[in-house]
């Protein structure tokens, strides 16, 4: 059967009786405007939308990396159980589990939050699979919870450890917080987010009106929880890891239309950070990356449902200062999860948590809808093939927390059912919903294709099925086939990609077209379309770099719209002489780097040192060890600059072989991990670094392991030239080994103070606790790094 045969027929089987059995039709976008065709949303925007996503159940993916990467996400969702997620849920409403709850962060202090993702997971699944097995589990999920919801009897429902203490004592306006911990509980609202917004997404996706309900259950008792807190208290709470909280009721309010839950998002409004970008300061350096994030998403949809302009101008801002100065060449943010300064992007085995990517897609998403443009899906694709495609192993479907920049590293994935961490979480979503953007259909009757992804797009307004075709990044050439019952006029706007440098060329039917562009960057096609009708679109690759903006001779290697990345196989190369730079002539990378052919299989030639290497799709690195970003010199300065390299690097392998123990100080993860505590603790940035301090009759607190068989020394980092109060005692497991006087440290730098431990204090340990106790009237710290490692 040849291609409009075949084309024909589905386009019977689709518009006659439904395609795999689907439901009638759904407008499932719990986080984006929407064309209330299903009566789903109550509130519709108050704002002129010019784009707006197709549904999930109108696109289908066909092969490509994206459909391998989501077969494996839905085999990994149908092996995980409910009644293990739900566990806690039940004991903790007085009802029996049904099965043992799960490991890593599910048996620990974010618990539950992995059950409203897995939920919003399996809904979106349904939609964009039509797979009535995840249908079922979401109905079983909400059926659950709402079982829960009654035997509690407060609206409430949860998992979370002491989480009626903690609340309890928010609606009686005693707040603590250090950050990301609440009266005691580790970011206690992030999780009620999670849950109510996969409640919502059970409810849009699946129609599920018991989800609704048990949702609305859980909003009311927010509202009855902060209803009395002043907005000092409010405040204060908000300096807490709070998820999308905004977000979340504004969509509550959206599709119930009751303006209490609108009144309520407003106050989950934190001013410490959003008035500073709403006046378009970039006071991000120093911020945790994924507590920002969702807070402007949640004002986006604030603006789109009410017009309220002071929201448009903090996520407008938020974006571009994000894209255009915090982001690395992959599409990701963050090093430790922290924002950086501006255009200074550090290297480490801890960049690009997956959380903020999958974030900043959706805000991507929101703007699309005001503006479409170019600009938007550019960084989209990028993100999209370069970070969140490379963050899942597509052979075992498990995912990263970090993707690592560092030179020469690997990826850290997931266990199936040991860990759960957040960017597990954001995972389960991740990969199931890659139809959500590849098209859009505009407020003008048109239809975007802002995504080069080979799909079928069923537009059941216009009865209409567009097929893609493409093997890109492999080949150049994308093809559209377009079947329609009647013919119709419209334009169909194709992004003109900011990696296309050689330009496009495009056919009608065989014909040569004169390629017309928006405003916007898009191709525009405007005629009237009949069944059968074809476009070819050629978009001719190259090499291309992209240089750090501190350091123009550190470069990342792009094909068309792909990363490249070293491969160094399963053996770690040598940090000292094994990891290569480009030592040439010229910085254009086109120039010695040569493509294999067809393949995506890359070489340098003649320009690496010590060796030349080979390259491949980032996205294909899975557990090989890599680089991405690569030092290039010229001849000259690589002869002056080889000595001081790899002294440089010996040093920092020296330091490395010798550590036991690292813990990076005021960064949530490193501190949980090394069982922090303490009293009177606050914690900044500053100079590029996060740093921890306890105040006047304050301590602060860790664990740290130490190698027992030998001498070991106490690494700390502090930065000089304080001139405060900054005297301290230095305490292991209860024993003082130094008192520290900071203002010794006179120059405006970094400095690396090394402690002996006393033998016997380690003598058959395998960790010590190490205590920062501030003298009478004085401070400890601030202290930025501790190190623990094996003397010399």
């Amino acid at each position: 059967m040849n291609k409009l045969s075949r084309f024909s027929s589905m386009w019977i089987v689709f518009f006659c009786g439904g395609i795999l059995g689907l439901h009638a039709q759904v407008i499932a976008q719990s986080y984006y405007p929407e064309q209330n065709e299903a009566g789903l949303m109550k509130i519709q925007p108050a704002i002129a939308i010019q784009a707006y996503p197709f549904d999930l159940e109108d696109v289908r993916l066909l092969n490509s990396p994206f459909k391998t990467a989501m077969e494996a996400d839905l085999k990994y969702l149908l092996e995980l159980s409910p009644d293990r997620f739900l566990a806690h849920f039940r004991t903790h409403a007085g009802l029996p589990a049904k099965d043992s709850v799960y490991g890593g962060w599910e048996s620990e202090g974010l618990a539950g939050h992995s059950l409203g993702h897995y939920l919003s997971a399996c809904s979106m699944a349904y939609a964009a699979t039509g797979d009535t097995a995840f249908l079922h589990r979401v109905q079983y999920i909400v059926s659950e919870l709402a079982l829960c919801q009654q035997k509690r009897g407060t609206g409430y429902v949860g998992a979370i450890p002491n989480e009626d203490t903690i609340f309890g004592r928010v609606a009686r306006g005693e707040i603590e917080s250090k950050g990301f911990d609440l009266n005691g509980g580790w970011s206690p609202w992030y999780t009620v987010h999670k849950i109510m917004a996969g409640l919502l997404d059970a409810y849009l996706y699946c129609h599920d009106q018991q989800a609704l309900e048990v949702e609305k259950g859980m909003a009311d008792w927010a509202y009855r929880t902060v209803k009395n807190l002043t907005e000092d208290q409010m405040q204060k709470m908000l300096v807490c890891e709070y998820g999308g909280m905004n977000e979340v009721l504004a969509n509550t309010y959206a599709v119930t239309g009751d303006p209490k839950y609108l009144q309520l998002a407003y106050r989950f409004y934190d001013h410490r950070i959003l008035d500073s970008l709403a006046m378009q300061k970039d006071i991000l350096p120093g911020k945790h990356s994924n507590t920002q994030i969702p807070k402007i998403i949640g004002c986006a949809r604030i603006y789109e449902l009410t017009g309220d302009s002071h929201m448009d101008s903090i996520a407008e801002f938020f974006w571009k200062d994000v894209v255009y100065h915090h982001t690395y060449a992959p599409g990701g943010n963050g090093n430790y999860e922290y924002f950086g300064q501006p255009d200074t992007f550090p290297l480490s085995d801890n960049t690009m948590e997956t959380c903020p990517t999958y974030n900043m897609l959706k805000l991507t998403t929101h703007l699309f809808a005001w503006h479409p443009s170019a600009s938007l899906m550019d960084y989209y694709e990028r993100a999209l093939y370069n970070h969140i495609l490379a963050t899942q192993n597509h052979q075992t479907g498990m995912m990263c927390y970090f993707t690592p920049l560092r030179m020469g590293s690997q990826k850290e994935y997931s266990t199936p059912f040991n860990s759960f961490w957040c960017c597990v979480g954001t995972g389960m979503e991740n990969h199931v919903r890659y139809g959500q953007d590849i098209y859009d259909h505009g407020a003008d009757g048109s239809l975007y294709v802002n995504l080069f992804i080979p799909s079928v797009l069923h537009w059941k307004q216009r009865q209409i099925i567009i097929r893609q075709e493409t093997n890109l990044p492999q080949t150049d050439t994308i093809h559209f086939y377009i079947s329609a019952q009647q013919a119709q006029t419209f334009a169909i706007r194709i992004r003109k990609p900011s990696w296309a440098h050689q330009g496009i060329i495009m056919y009608v039917n065989g014909k040569l077209q004169a390629v017309q562009m928006d405003d916007h960057g898009y191709m525009v096609i405007r005629r009237t379309w009949h069944n059968g009708d074809r476009i070819d679109c050629i978009i001719p690759e190259d090499i291309y770099t992209v240089s750090m903006p501190h350091d123009s001779c550190r470069i990342a290697i792009f094909y068309g719209p792909v990363l490249l990345s070293g491969n160094f196989g399963n053996t770690e190369p040598d940090p000292v002489n094994g990891i290569p730079v480009f030592v040439t002539h010229t910085f254009d990378a086109a120039k010695w780097i040569k493509h294999d052919g067809e393949s995506l299989i890359f070489h340098s030639v003649n320009v690496g040192q010590p060796a030349d290497v080979t390259l491949i799709p980032f996205y294909e690195t899975n557990d090989m060890y890599y680089t991405v970003y690569w030092d290039v010199f010229t001849l000259e300065q690589w002869t002056i600059r080889q000595k001081q390299y790899e002294a440089e690097k010996k040093a920092e392998e020296e330091l490395n072989q010798r550590t036991v123990d690292v813990l990076r100080m005021g960064e949530m993860q490193p501190e949980r991990d090394h069982q922090f505590t303490g009293e009177r603790t606050f914690t900044w940035e500053a100079h590029r670094r996060n740093w921890r301090a306890a105040g006047h009759g304050g301590y602060f607190s860790f664990v740290m392991k130490v190698d027992s068989t030998q001498l070991n020394q106490l690494v700390c980092t502090y930065w000089g030239d304080d001139n405060r109060g900054r005297v301290f005692d230095i305490l292991v497991n209860g024993t003082k080994i130094a008192t520290v006087d900071l203002n010794a440290y006179r120059e405006s730098r970094f400095y690396f103070i090394t402690y002996d431990i006393p033998e016997e204090l380690t003598t058959g340990k395998k960790q010590i606790t190490i205590t920062f106790r501030p003298e009478e009237n004085q401070m400890a710290g601030p202290v930025c790094e501790v190190r623990t490692i094996k003397a010399q």
